[in-house]
């Protein structure tokens, strides 16, 4: 189990062994088994880039999750790319710090990838919870 951050863009990511222990139990928590994540922290130019090539979307946002697992029944292997930008301008919005909003952004990706969707109204608040929930944990 690996867990692995690259940094295309600049980011000041506070105690990262923390994170590294603290991702597995969020699988473990849902039930999931997980191999190796990445996270790539990027700017906004190369996540739309990123998401019109793969997804065909032309507009910015904040993370972009894959899932490059085999199958529905191997452990999860994954990328999760982050506009540090957008996190920041995201923070300034919902007047919060970036730390507390990368995080939340952080964990969002680990909920995707455990199955959890936020395209509708309804499974959108459950993300909101559950990404809650993370922060609570984390930042006990």
């Amino acid at each position: 189990m690996s867990v692995n951050f690259h940094q295309l863009t600049k980011v000041n990511l506070q105690n990262k062994k923390a994170l590294k222990f603290f991702i597995p139990q969020l699988f473990k928590k849902e039930g999931k088994f997980f191999e190796s994540i990445s996270y790539i922290f990027c700017s906004d130019e190369y996540l739309l880039e990123v998401n019109n090539n793969f997804l065909q979307h032309d507009f910015y946002t904040d993370i972009i999750t894959f899932d490059l697992s085999e199958c529905t029944f191997a452990p999860t292997i994954g990328e999760i790319y982050i506009s540090v930008d957008r996190v920041k301008e995201n923070a300034n919005t919902h007047q919060t710090t970036f730390e507390l909003e990368l995080h939340r952004v952080i964990f969002h990706g680990v909920l995707h990838l455990c199955g959890y969707k936020d395209k509708t109204k309804k499974d959108a608040l459950l993300m909101r919870e559950k990404e809650d929930d993370c922060l609570s944990m984390y930042f006990e």
